[in-house]
């Protein structure tokens, strides 16, 4: 990885993640950081993975009986989904009508984690050198923990927004049959109806090497495909390899993936980003985000910056092997190979245009390229449409927002960003809802392990963004 200046001092950062530490254990702020602690426990060591041991519904009715318990009524708070492991949580603080309601997202499911990959079991919330443990420690079980932890506090302080505040907690973000969100707005439109969303999905406070850089406003997303590249063969005698085994042929149609790079490009959510971006740094990497922002931009720039795999990721379109199965005996030629390759598409590009490249990059009619839907099932041919334009940003949501991060961090500047990942954002943003996604959670892009083994958050971090969620909604709804 490229080496990235350092903007803040040590003391900087000491006072930027112990603002909100301070209060821990007094007053109504130490109680609500208790209180998200215990519901972070509670949801961690809850299995919600897509396996038959999973269970979202599990998740929803443990935040629902919590919300009941603090005093919302039952008609305010709905469990309710496609089938008995898929029920999502919708639950409503009434405002005073002056506003559209604004409706707060958070998955539920998390991805699988296996016991003897990690340290710690991740299915137990487990704190020990200064860390939070457990699957879903960022991803996302930290904001949903913050999301009910703010409402039951609002609720208890008699606090009357200028608008109706709608949480939904859902299932299969991660993947699945059952995408909460969607589910929801096509089966229960009228209960999640909002003038926009806002989605937790992020944890917006980037941090390098521990020094807090900017605060990111995702307003706009890559788009998520799954392709499944197989091929067929007669087999045989491992005695007697051929020169066509389909595990060979895979792999050199991989080999020439892995060596390919989608174009450069930026739109103008990227574009903005790294003007601003340029700002906070120095020397040679100031120069080369000068030399890309350019008309022309520099080619020699381009590659310097994409060795960063974080800067890599904002500039193409990227395509990985992810999963590869072959074989049915140790002593067999394997009949059939398969590799699912999993892309992050740039906004304005469609999931079949990009199949049509890759049949291009691997080069060969025996490997059969193939679109992987929602399901799993394989589709000849992929979705046509192009990820959605950025909404725009109104001021009643980044005003409050700005505010904020400055009383917080107050070195930090609210950076609009482009997600190399994907969220339930598409879900929102296609049924029409402006949907914009960040959280007061910090992630230090050297230590992401978000999908991988030992997931884990500083602890006082998790207390900033507790606080941070709190007091966003109540500066957002009080205007």
């Amino acid at each position: 990885m490229m080496a990235r200046s350092v903007a803040l001092t040590s003391a900087a950062l000491t006072l930027a993640f112990t603002f909100a530490a301070q209060a821990a254990g007094t007053g109504a702020d130490g109680a609500s950081d208790a209180l998200a602690r215990t519901l972070y426990e509670e949801l961690i060591d809850i299995n919600t993975t897509d396996t038959p041991e999973g269970n979202v519904t599990t998740a929803a009715e443990a935040m629902a009986t919590r919300l009941r318990a603090a005093g919302f009524p039952a008609q305010d708070i709905l469990v309710i989904g496609p089938n008995a492991r898929k029920k999502n949580l919708v639950a409503r603080l009434h405002g005073d009508g002056r506003h559209k309601p604004v409706l707060v997202i958070g998955h539920l499911d998390v991805v699988e984690a296996r016991r003897e990959d990690w340290s710690t079991d991740p299915f137990k919330l487990t704190e020990k050198d200064g860390y939070f443990y457990g699957r879903g420690t960022i991803d996302m079980k930290s904001n949903d923990a913050f999301l009910v932890a703010a409402l039951i506090r609002l609720h208890q302080e008699g606090f009357h927004p200028s608008r109706d505040i709608i949480i939904a907690l859902t299932a299969d973000e991660e993947g699945g049959c059952c995408n909460g969100v969607e589910w929801l707005l096509k089966n229960q439109r009228q209960r999640v109806d909002a003038q926009f969303v806002l989605n937790l999905d992020e944890p917006s406070v980037v941090v390098d090497h521990g020094v807090p850089q900017f605060f990111e406003l995702v307003a706009s997303e890559k788009q998520y495909a799954d392709y499944q590249l197989s091929v067929t063969g007669p087999g045989g005698h491992s005695s007697e390899p051929v020169a066509n085994n389909v595990i060979y042929t895979l792999t050199r149609a991989l080999n020439r993936l892995g060596d390919y790079q989608f174009p450069f490009e930026l739109n103008a959510v990227t574009r903005n980003y790294f003007e601003r971006e340029q700002a906070l740094e120095s020397g040679a990497r100031a120069a080369d985000i000068r030399a890309i922002l350019r008309t022309p931009p520099d080619p020699q720039a381009i590659g310097r910056l994409s060795q960063d795999t974080f800067d890599h990721a904002l500039m193409h379109t990227t395509c990985v092997a992810t999963r590869l199965s072959a074989g049915h005996a140790n002593n067999a030629l394997p009949q059939r190979a398969t590799a699912v390759v999993n892309c992050r598409i740039l906004p304005g590009h469609s999931p079949e245009e990009v199949r049509q490249t890759l049949i291009k990059v691997l080069a060969d009619p025996q490997v059969t390229l193939s679109y992987l839907d929602n399901d799993g099932q394989v589709q000849a041919s992929a979705p046509t449409a192009r990820g959605f334009a950025p909404p725009p940003l109104p001021a009643e949501l980044m005003s409050p927002l700005e505010q904020l991060v400055g009383q917080m961090w107050p070195q930090l500047k609210v950076i609009p960003f482009m997600s190399a990942g994907a969220s339930d954002a598409v879900y929102a943003t296609a049924a029409g809802l402006p949907t914009y996604t960040f959280s007061g959670l910090a992630l230090d892009r050297n230590d992401d392990r978000e999908h991988g083994r030992d997931e884990r958050t500083p602890v006082p971090w998790f207390y900033s963004g507790n606080q941070f969620l709190y007091r966003y909604l109540k500066l957002l709804t009080a205007q």
